[in-house]
């Protein structure tokens, strides 16, 4: 039996496009590193203040569990905003549009898993 094995020493943290003004998001890939091939899983984690990209996968179903601080998320069109505390989660189809923030003074830590695997998302014009 395979399986794989990330631990906090082994993650890669890459700082994500942003604005010099604004707050900055950070990610850790976790798909390579866990040997995973069917589902893409990541760790994101939110300066106070930041805001992801708005954006729709096609297909890619995506759950976003909330390890700590607090995600607010803006689901569907129009959009909905919905706070998730940490120990919360929240799940989003494929084909509907997600934008995630971080509105509070604290860092925000979350694990991003989405299935089936794809490459990318139509980005959209911003909520937020």
């Amino acid at each position: 039996m395979t399986f794989g094995v990330a631990l906090p020493q082994h993650l890669s943290w890459e700082t994500r496009p942003h604005q010099p003004d604004e707050p900055a998001r950070h990610t850790a890939s976790l798909s390579d590193l866990l040997g995973a091939t069917q589902v893409r899983s990541n760790l994101w984690r939110y300066e106070p203040g930041a805001r992801g990209r708005r954006h729709r996968h096609a297909v890619q179903e995506e759950t976003f569990v909330v390890l700590s601080g607090a995600l607010t998320i803006y689901i569907g069109e129009p959009a909905e905003r919905v706070d998730v505390p940490a120990g919360g989660a929240v799940t989003v189809p494929g084909g509907v549009p997600l934008q995630s923030a971080n509105h509070s003074d604290q860092d925000l830590l979350v694990y991003a898993y989405g299935y089936p695997a794809d490459e990318g998302a139509e980005v959209l014009d911003p909520v937020v």
